[in-house]
């Protein structure tokens, strides 16, 4: 697959002078990226107004966002950032009468931020064995008072990538809703809301979908979001200038979006559309595997051996992994540190030997101490 980054390298400037490998915190900017947050600006500098052009960005996101995980426009709403999605869907439970909700180790902090400050619930956090989560330990944890259980697809660690599907049947059979946080999957790991018999789904886009801080989407199935009401809305939430709630997902809207993020997310989906998600995923699938061989061969410690579905992360051990980080940038190679991992996350348009040069690089570190 080594031909699929060759053919869109070129709309990503930095790649040219860089090596780019932190899709996990933040991606390279690709210049159609680039050119829709310039109309933005330029039409608010040129024309003073942008109204209806913004509106039609934001459907234009939407329904590209729903192509790109198998769901209709009207299960999508545009929201500023995954805990926002998960605070309004927090405050959209409180009619149900179960009161427990299960999140998971993995889950990135804000999870837990978002549940810890709700009174109302009783929470329960299943934990790693091993640094993995096991089918078993869904089928312990999830009870039949679960009203809701949180899962992330891809662990913002190391990569290990989650069944959902098989998630979401255990969940179901206990009566339980499912949320999914795609932030680390969405835009390099096919996904179908459908056939996963997923619930509810949020991602943002400054990662892996192309785009920059200050939006989000969240998904929730059509018939569940028609019989909730959320506290946490605003008029984008609303039907019009009414105080009826939007039908279908877009009741979970607040106020007027960051329209610069929404005009950058337009453009960025429909590039991963136009390349297709399954193509991106076999590439950054292929290459990864031969950086993980790479770095252990180099004497490495990688954060797991790969276990199921190859991840889409090499998280190389550093105690010094910040220190690490800021050296590389010094040689031009952008890597993404968290707590004691080095994270090289490519994308479709890294290459092989990208992450064959950050691991020499690396070990160069390691070898200078």
């Amino acid at each position: 697959m080594e031909h699929l980054p060759q053919q869109y390298r070129q709309l990503f400037p930095t790649v040219q002078t860089h090596t780019m490998l932190a899709s996990c915190s933040q991606s390279a900017l690709a210049e159609p990226v680039s050119r829709a947050i310039k109309d933005y600006h330029d039409s608010l500098l040129l024309m003073g107004t942008n109204w209806n052009e913004a509106i039609e960005k934001t459907e234009s996101a939407r329904n590209e966002f729903a192509k790109l995980i198998g769901a209709g426009p009207d299960e999508i709403a545009v929201v500023p950032s995954v805990s926002d999605a998960l605070v309004s869907v927090a405050s959209s439970l409180s009619g149900f009468r179960k009161k427990h909700v299960v999140y998971t180790e993995m889950d990135f902090p804000a999870v837990s931020h978002v549940w810890q400050a709700q009174s109302d619930y009783t929470v329960s956090v299943i934990p790693t064995i091993d640094g993995r989560l096991h089918p078993k330990q869904y089928e312990k944890d999830i009870t039949d008072e679960t009203v809701l259980t949180c899962v992330p697809h891809v662990h913002y660690r190391d990569g290990f990538v989650q069944d959902v599907k098989a998630i979401a049947e255990m969940s179901k059979k206990k009566g339980s809703l499912l949320f999914v946080d795609a932030y680390q999957s969405a835009g390099h790991i096919p996904i179908d809301v459908k056939e996963w018999g997923v619930d509810m789904l949020a991602a943002g886009t400054r990662k892996y979908l192309l785009g920059i801080p200050g939006m989000a989407f969240l998904y929730v199935r059509k018939e569940l979001a028609d019989a909730l009401k959320p506290k946490s809305s605003a008029w984008f939430g609303m039907n019009g200038f009414d105080a009826a709630y939007a039908t279908g997902a877009q009741r979970f809207q607040t106020g007027t979006p960051a329209f610069i993020s929404v005009y950058a997310a337009a453009s960025a989906l429909s590039l991963l559309n136009h390349i297709g998600v399954s193509r991106i995923r076999e590439h950054v699938k292929t290459i990864c595997a031969d950086a993980c061989q790479y770095a252990a061969d180099k004497g490495l410690q990688l954060a797991a051996a790969p276990a199921g579905d190859q991840p889409g992360i090499v998280a190389i051990w550093d105690e010094r992994a910040s220190e690490t980080a800021a050296l590389l940038k010094k040689k031009k190679v952008i890597c993404a540190p968290r707590d004691t991992l080095i994270r090289l996350a490519p994308h479709f348009y890294n290459t092989k030997d990208e992450l064959r040069h950050a691991i020499d690089e690396i070990a160069a570190v390691f070898s200078a101490r």
